[in-house]
């Protein structure tokens, strides 16, 4: 039953002002398991069918509310975007006392030439996108998990900033033990150095394998009959509530840069696991007025492909960019987007029924930027703007030229462009100092931390392995 009803309400099925009081139910992209509530699609991560969960519901928000928006801070527009997705489930002023704890900290939006804008989302206590969504969804499970007397084993594979701003968020919480695996040889010194160096409930492992690989242990954890006595979760964009709070930044950009009631914004966002992109898509079906969402993935270039052929294949192994997070071969969250078009695909990206390709390609625009596009875009932004990008916000903004050249009919001066750049470029000295000749700055989250002992264990990538570290966790 549970996925009729979901195979029903795909296709941009809206709460309206009466319905928005009753609890919003959850489904799996798969249709085989049984709808649960926000808390429990939060505390539970994948579905058991091994899909994701999608909200039954995009709730909607009109004109007159999103105008409001323009006199709220980030915290009051957090508070009302996330609200929509969890009424009745926890009361309005926990929900407020978590979004102004989880949103302290400038969200800049920097003006580069005419309307086009760097939303720069690296201020958090990680200096990276990934703060967005974990702190809040940390506070959340805290909330619910204290609410509920329970305790959970977090499994989050990282490809470079998930791990750190999931191990910030969740370090020290005495009901949350956590494991974050990361691919030793691709992410930075600096990223590596802001997971290991936590120790206490945060446990992290280094395997000589690809994200990819990384990702699919902690998802055939989650399938292990033998595991079941684990309370495990996942902290991975693959969890709801990892994607909720991403939507907000998006309504906030439009609420300080828009001119007029409904005026349309271009986004471009790079893309590695899509949970990003996943955010402003379900802004888009909530009701943001927006023009085209940009993609901009690195040499992974599966999903462009499969958005101009129609025609979907993993890369594997996943290609080794400069932009490290966004070295997915598979993106797990392209199951929702497929889903959300009209289409199922299931968690190997088997696609056994097609989305509505052609309002994918009217709403979406995606290009893949290799490495020496890359490096050119972080130096010529710098020449030409005295805009320092990090290899992933140079991705977002090489895109932005992208599809400027392929579409010029929409380079329209006065039209309001926001690039995202996605993690601080202090994160990336080597190849920033290399290109630009500038050394950035240290956030104050990244002082003193080059010297800090680290606690990492190695681990074969073998599931058997990974399986028995997780049995002798106490």
């Amino acid at each position: 039953m549970g996925a009729e009803v979901a195979s029903s309400s795909r296709n941009d099925k809206l709460e309206n002002d009466n319905e928005i009081m009753n609890p919003l139910k959850f489904y799996s992209t798969n249709h085989l398991s049984e709808e649960v509530t926000f808390s429990r699609a939060l505390l539970q991560g994948q579905a058991p069918d091994r899909g994701l969960y999608m909200p039954v519901a995009v709730p909607k928000i009109t004109a007159a509310e999103m105008e409001r928006y323009h006199n709220l801070d980030y915290p009051g527009i957090a508070f009302d975007v996330t609200r929509r997705f969890m009424v009745g489930e926890i009361p309005d002023e926990e929900l407020m006392r978590i979004v102004k704890e989880s949103y302290n900290y400038d969200v800049p939006l920097e003006p580069v030439y005419n309307r086009n804008y760097v939303m720069r989302l690296d201020r958090g206590p990680t200096a990276s996108f990934k703060d967005f969504a974990a702190r809040m969804m940390g506070r959340l499970m805290q909330y619910y998990l204290k609410k509920e007397n329970r305790k959970l084993l977090i499994l989050t594979a990282t490809s470079g900033d998930t791990g750190s701003a999931v191990a910030n968020a969740f370090y020290g919480l005495d009901n949350v033990t956590i494991v974050v695996l990361f691919p030793e040889h691709e992410v930075t010194d600096r990223q590596r150095k802001q997971m290991t160096t936590l120790g206490k409930n945060v446990h992290i492992l280094s395997l000589d394998a690809k994200f990819d690989d990384c990702q699919a242990l902690v998802k055939q954890a989650f399938s292990d009959p033998e595991l079941k006595h684990l309370p495990l979760s996942s902290a991975n964009s693959i969890n709801i509530g990892r994607l909720v709070p991403q939507i907000v930044y998006y309504f906030y950009a439009w609420s300080r840069l828009s001119k007029t009631e409904g005026e349309k914004v271009v986004f471009s966002v790079p893309s590695g696991n899509f949970g990003d992109m996943m955010g402003g898509v379900l802004a888009l079906k909530m009701g943001l007025p927006v023009k085209r969402f940009i993609i901009a993935t690195n040499e992974n270039d599966e999903f462009p492909v499969y958005l101009n052929t129609g025609t979907y294949n993993k890369i594997e192994p996943s290609r080794n960019c400069i932009s490290s997070a966004m070295n997915v071969g598979h993106p797990s969250n392209l199951a929702r987007l497929v889903d959300l078009y009209g289409g199922i695909m299931d968690e190997k990206g088997n696609i056994s029924n097609p989305a509505d390709m052609v309002l994918m390609q009217k709403e979406l625009f995606s290009v893949s930027i290799n490495d020496e596009q890359t490096r050119a875009t972080i130096k010529e932004a710098y020449d030409k703007f005295g805009l320092l990008l990090e290899p992933h916000g140079a991705v977002g903004w090489a895109g932005l030229m992208e599809y400027f050249r392929s579409e010029p009919g929409h380079n329209d001066p006065d039209q309001l462009c926001v690039s995202l750049e996605t993690a601080h470029p202090a994160k990336f000295p080597d190849e920033i100092t290399r290109i630009t000749g500038i050394n950035p700055e240290l956030p104050e989250s990244l002082k003193g931390i080059d010297h800090l002992p680290e606690f990492v264990t190695p681990l074969e990538f073998r599931y058997g392995a990974f399986k028995e570290y997780l049995k002798q966790l106490k």
